[in-house]
């Protein structure tokens, strides 16, 4: 355990590196950072951090930068992210709150959070796993076509045509869109499967073919599209002298969905705010990363996650107040969609 001059010194390194991106000397942490100790003191220290791997010095250099274990040491032992001003929280609310829809929170969410951070922006559509049932509707396109339109309560909508061998009446259709939200309207959609299953069964012969392309198209909207979980925002920020040297590497890859849900983390709770530095990333394209998620939801069900990525050199308290903001208020969105 460091006490708490050696911390205090680590974090004015990290504070320090972050603001000028230039490594960290013993006389300019003790003339620009008030540590109440003289500049040998700080050596002593340093060469004491040195030694524990929090900071190494790079070889054209006499300063200091920190390591991944330095910057892991500084994040746990922040006693609180840096909270917006008024002025940023009204400007979230308002540009979130302009939504008119699913698409257009998590499209306004992602070049949101790549401004706030000028950082890389991930965020993750709501798990329809995690939804439930608001609405399904059935609109006739010709007596042989239909358009199925599911509409879950985290304000996805998934619609599909549905092509007839026969012509059905108008009055069947809004039959069977009576019978199937009476069973589905408000349930998981884990669940409607199982709810669905014998409502073939309740209608007549001649209507049953219809039931079945119906609900055809119902299972199929419950399946999901792994290629639209994942929206990116803010790749130009990557054109900075942190990412010089693997750059390609940390394009490759955000370009693999699958990576970028692992990033994120696992679905848990709403209130957890992560941070993965370095080589605590399962990429190995991104050990030069930082990545800063949380989740967010209605209430205190996890819908999904969004964060961002950017270098191990981030502005950390930033960074992570300016996530968990924003994983606050897509929430409220969501909640009054």
């Amino acid at each position: 355990m460091l006490d708490d001059r050696k911390l205090a010194v680590l974090r004015a390194i990290v504070e320090g590196y972050v603001s000028t991106n230039e490594p960290v000397g013993s006389k300019g942490l003790a003339e620009r950072h008030n540590l109440g100790v003289s500049s040998a003191t700080v050596r002593n220290d340093m060469a004491s951090l040195e030694e524990l791997g929090y900071i190494a010095q790079p070889h054209t250099s006499a300063g200091r930068v920190p390591t991944d274990k330095g910057y892991r040491l500084f994040v746990d032992r922040l006693s609180s992210v840096k909270p917006l001003s008024s002025a940023e929280r009204r400007a979230i609310e308002s540009f979130l709150a302009g939504a008119v829809d699913l698409d257009d929170v998590v499209g306004r969410t992602v070049r949101l959070l790549a401004q706030l951070t000028r950082q890389v922006a991930v965020v993750q559509y709501p798990s329809l796993t995690r939804s439930a049932v608001r609405h399904i509707e059935l609109v006739m396109m010709t007596p042989q076509r239909l358009m199925f339109v599911l509409i879950t309560d985290t304000g996805r909508v998934e619609q599909r045509t549905i092509d007839l061998t026969e012509p059905v009446a108008d009055d069947v259709v809004a039959h069977l869109r009576a019978l199937i939200n009476a069973q589905v309207d408000g349930r998981s959609l884990t669940d409607v499967p199982r709810l669905v299953a014998d409502l073939p069964d309740r209608l007549s012969e001649d209507d049953r073919p219809v039931a079945v392309a119906v609900l055809s198209a119902l299972m199929e909207s419950l399946v999901e599209k792994h290629e639209e979980r994942v929206v990116l925002g803010g790749t130009a920020n990557l054109a900075g002298v942190d990412f010089s040297r693997s750059l390609r590497e940390v394009l490759e890859a955000l370009e693999e969905h699958v990576v970028l849900m692992r990033l994120l983390g696992e679905v848990s709770d709403p209130t957890t705010l992560t941070v993965r530095i370095g080589a605590e990333n399962p990429h190995e394209g991104l050990h030069t990363a930082s990545v800063v998620s949380a989740g967010y939801g209605v209430g205190d069900t996890e819908l999904a996650k969004l964060g961002v990525l950017g270098p191990t050199r981030m502005d950390y308290p930033g960074t992570m107040g300016a996530v968990r903001a924003v994983a606050r208020y897509v929430g409220q969105i969501l909640a009054g969609s």
